[in-house]
């Protein structure tokens, strides 16, 4: 996914797309995710979705059934630890704030990179929004990846990171962190990223799951994350999402780190998201 900047304002096709800004994301128009057809319209979306790196949809009205059935047009699915154990559909992780519940995923990350196997993509569906705020950024790594220097390119693509579930969500779960490790241990994935469908090369180390850079003392581990870390929020890599009730956003994680503004509290925002099971991160020389 490089700059869009040459891409056109409308696509033609099937798909009416209209992009947000020059580097990231799009939204797609005029399309009900719920239709009996929407099977037909996989790989042009799927197409989409890497062109892209975050499609976004309106006025959707899916049942959780409906949400899980679209998402598994694109893989396998997977249950994420914080999805209560006796909740009908599993796959659907339902996060929502209010006034007793303050917004915590305010950071820019990538989505469970805890895991060996991180996720191809998530899909966000709005069931109730602020009047205002709760917009969600989305960063496109991969023009994170192409800003740097020659120089650090070469020597991030050498290193790799260990990432680690217990960095957020011993404090949620209520767990120590040797109860979620045994289930859960540190992973280990390249600082830099190829895309597995594109080819493309992206920072891969994120604020809110990477613990450590291995082979480098403490101090430059935390000075090379820092400023890869900082890549992210660079404004002309980004797009901004207002959501409305019964929007979608549906992101590749592979490729793009996303950041959900928490300045509604203690208004309510209720959302569902579905997760496609991804593979193993690796680093193509």
């Amino acid at each position: 996914m490089a700059s869009l900047a040459d891409k056109s304002a409308l696509d033609t096709g099937s798909l009416t797309i209209r992009p947000m800004t020059p580097a990231i994301g799009a939204e797609v128009l005029e399309i009900d995710l719920a239709a009996a057809d929407i099977a037909n319209k996989i790989p042009e979306i799927r197409s989409a979705l890497l062109k892209y790196g975050v499609i976004f949809f309106r006025d959707q009205e899916l049942t959780q059934e409906q949400h899980i059935a679209f998402a598994r047009h694109f893989g396998e699915l997977e249950i994420h630890p914080a999805t209560p154990k006796d909740q009908p559909n599993p796959e659907v992780l339902r996060i929502a704030h209010g006034p007793k519940s303050r917004g915590q995923e305010n950071n820019w990350h990538s989505d469970v990179t805890w895991r060996e196997c991180p996720s191809l993509g998530s899909i966000l569906y709005a069931h109730e929004v602020p009047e205002v705020g709760g917009d969600t950024l989305f960063a496109n790594m991969h023009l994170a990846y192409e800003r740097l220097s020659e120089k650090m390119k070469q020597f991030c693509e050498g290193l790799t990171a260990v990432h680690d579930i217990a960095r957020v969500f011993a404090k949620r779960l209520n767990k120590a962190p040797e109860e979620l490790h045994e289930k859960y241990p540190p992973m280990r994935h390249p600082v830099i990223r190829t895309h597995p469908e594109t080819g493309e090369r992206a920072v891969y180390v994120n604020n809110g799951f990477t613990s450590h850079i291995e082979g480098l003392s403490k101090d430059e581990s935390q000075w090379i994350l820092s400023h890869l870390y900082a890549t992210a929020a660079d404004a002309e890599i980004q797009c901004r999402f207002r959501w409305e009730k019964g929007s979608i956003a549906f992101w590749d994680n592979r490729v793009c780190q996303h950041l959900a503004v928490s300045d509604y509290f203690p208004a309510r925002r209720v959302m569902e998201r579905v997760t496609i099971a991804g593979d193993k991160p690796y680093f193509e020389a």
